[in-house]
């Protein structure tokens, strides 16, 4: 199945950037968002220009680019596309007929530092405000936690 552009990132436009990574802000700092992925990442610009990828499922921020120029060109490397936009993934959704709408991405039902796991199966459509901040925080109050302990999440209003 051929994938556009389309299916591997959705438009943000309409929402805030800085509000949108609020829950983030230990990790990331005031960076922004500049590109998110349909599978519920993000690429970030630092204030000196620097491009990082925000993985949600495990709080990982890694180094991608010194400059939005680097990073365009690396966005021509199909083996960084394959990675970076989880492409077989977006793949089997679309077969699947899990089809983006306006507002959403594809987030994890159960984020992969809890156990989840990349696969279709582990994704739903889901609020893009949403998805960053439910995994903002869940990976916030658990980083600091040695690996397999177990854990209890009490949903309050």
């Amino acid at each position: 199945m051929s994938l556009t552009w389309n299916d591997l990132t959705v438009n943000f436009e309409h929402l805030d950037r800085t509000k949108l990574i609020e829950d983030w802000q230990w990790l990331v700092g005031s960076s922004l968002p500049i590109l998110i992925t349909s599978v519920g990442d993000a690429f970030l610009q630092s204030g000196d220009g620097e491009i990082y990828w925000l993985i949600t499922g495990n709080a990982e921020l890694e180094k991608v680019a010194d400059s939005y120029e680097e990073f365009q060109g690396k966005l021509n490397d199909n083996e960084l596309i394959h990675e970076w936009f989880l492409v077989p993934v977006v793949s089997q959704l679309k077969e699947q007929g899990v089809q983006l709408e306006q507002g959403k991405l594809y987030g994890f039902k159960q984020l992969p530092v809890l156990g989840g796991k990349y696969e279709p199966e582990n994704f739903e459509l889901t609020d893009i405000e949403v998805h960053f901040t439910i995994s903002g925080q869940i990976n916030f109050k658990i980083k600091e936690l040695p690996d397999g302990t177990k854990i209890n999440f009490e949903i309050t209003e």
